[in-house]
């Protein structure tokens, strides 16, 4: 964690230093850190995916369920991501339209999740 602020901090303040004189390279410095800071949690990201998956496979969890989750919450991420570098550019009618797009493609995705909770609980309700 140290590593990943340290590195923040001293690109927040080459960017500040740089926005004045060469935005664009402070921009570009911004994205970069960026990418670098999420490779070093590659290995985090990759023990709690298995990690979630020993315990969707122990409790007998659909997979396709599962993968259905995996799959909407990097899609929240990387719309988060991109909406941010999108800000960052100053950009903020774009960074809108990309967590629009981020939101529907989840919503499309989370049908077949809502539509199978909406069954289980009509199966439960008794029939009079």
């Amino acid at each position: 964690m140290l590593q990943i602020v340290g590195l923040g901090l001293i690109a927040t303040f080459l960017a500040v230093l740089l926005k004045e004189q060469k935005s664009s390279v402070a921009f570009l410095l911004t994205v970069f850190v960026g990418c670098v800071i999420f490779l070093f949690l590659i290995d985090q990201i990759s023990a709690i995916l298995h990690m979630l998956q020993k315990i969707a496979s122990d409790a007998k969890v659909n997979m396709v369920y599962f993968e259905t989750i995996l799959k909407i919450i990097g899609i929240a991420y990387i719309a988060e991501f991109a909406a941010q570098i999108s800000k960052d550019a100053g950009q903020g009618a774009i960074a809108s339209k990309i967590e629009l797009g981020g939101k529907i493609l989840i919503l499309a995705m989370a049908i077949p999740i809502l539509t199978a909770i909406i069954e289980t609980v009509i199966g439960l309700i008794p029939s009079s």
